[in-house]
């Protein structure tokens, strides 16, 4: 499934069990919260996910920061990040990681990052 996101497009597969509608989203929503809503939204990618005994979805974000301010928020979230308790009816953060981090300081300073994260789902 193609999702668009004020004009991005961004894929979701169809796992093995049926995922709450929008509930991409809800994860989309809570990871811009930490970054403090100063985060430009590039792509957001998922794929179905399973193991002997669990089966879930491994999501893909990536993330623009533009200016001090908001690169200082980029760095907050990447601190939080492996932490974070994320509150996600039905499915469970296993594992949460920054996949890659990019900053360039001119023309104007920006800090973009991939952000890797798997759900499971709770059965």
């Amino acid at each position: 499934m193609l999702h668009d996101i004020d004009g991005v497009l961004s894929t979701c597969a169809t796992t093995r069990r049926p995922r709450s509608r929008g509930g991409w989203m809800k994860l989309l929503g809570q990871v811009l919260e930490l970054g403090d809503g100063k985060a430009e939204l590039l792509r957001h990618a998922d794929r179905p996910w399973a193991s002997a005994t669990f089966t879930g979805t491994r999501h893909m974000i990536a993330l623009a920061f533009e200016g001090r301010d908001a690169i200082e928020a980029a760095e907050l979230l990447i601190a939080r990040l492996p932490d974070h308790e994320f509150d996600l009816p039905g499915q469970i953060v296993a594992d949460a990681a920054v996949a890659e981090v990019t900053h360039v300081i001119e023309p104007t300073p920006r800090l973009t990052i991939e952000l890797e994260l798997l759900l499971l789902d709770d059965i």
